[in-house]
């Protein structure tokens, strides 16, 4: 991705969930996604699609099971 992408991605991240912390880093991975970070906590990839001349971004997040809270706790209800 061009670094213009990245900081339009990081622009509307930010904006979309009024969050000044969200940075993009390049991904070792391939040229065509970026590691998402929350500060220093790495949150998700986003990957770079080009369709027929249209590009896409599609965000990826993964949620581990004990990083939810407790299914107990009666503030959930």
């Amino acid at each position: 991705m061009t670094r213009t992408e990245v900081l339009r991605i990081q622009k509307y991240l930010n904006s979309k969930f009024d969050n000044t912390k969200f940075t993009l880093k390049n991904s070792p991975a391939s040229d065509d996604s970026m590691e998402v970070y929350i500060g220093d906590e790495f949150i998700g990839v986003i990957y770079r699609d080009e369709d027929e001349g249209e590009v896409s971004y599609a965000f990826n997040m993964a949620i581990l099971e004990i990083d939810l809270p407790n299914a107990a706790d009666a503030s959930l209800i």
